[in-house]
């Protein structure tokens, strides 16, 4: 697993990625985001939005926040007794096997790629920074 980091420059995003393995600093550039964006509107959308609830919560501010912690969203009882925190790990893990971490869950959508889990997590991660909305 590789932690992503994100940095700000200007009025742009620069998001560094560090590979655990060998330290090795890769540059992902705008145009990764604008396709994390596209993955997570093509794959993601038709039951999640950056800011409403719908099928599935919300996920403005996810990256960092308690799993189930939206108050007004109905979580499956598989996503409310998984406890902890939602981080990039964490969120590639679930995303990789939504059913085999959280049985039970209301997601079955599983993303294989992990090039593709990848920048969609870090599309998330830019909508959850501070000063981006709240939860």
């Amino acid at each position: 697993m590789r932690p992503v980091l994100l940095a700000t420059l200007g009025s742009g995003v620069i998001v560094l990625i560090v590979s655990a393995a060998t330290g090795d600093v890769i540059r992902d550039d705008a145009d990764d985001l604008t396709t994390g964006q596209s993955l997570y509107e093509s794959k993601c959308s038709g039951c999640h939005s950056v800011d409403t609830d719908r099928i599935g919560p919300r996920h403005r501010n996810v990256v960092g926040r308690a799993v189930a912690s939206i108050t007004e969203y109905d979580y499956s009882p598989a996503l409310q007794q998984l406890g902890g925190t939602w981080t990039a790990v964490r969120l590639d893990q679930f995303l990789n096997g939504t059913q085999q971490m959280a049985p039970g869950s209301k997601m079955y959508l599983e993303i294989d790629d992990p090039v593709q889990r990848r920048l969609i997590i870090s599309y998330l991660q830019t909508m959850s920074r501070p000063g981006r909305g709240k939860q």
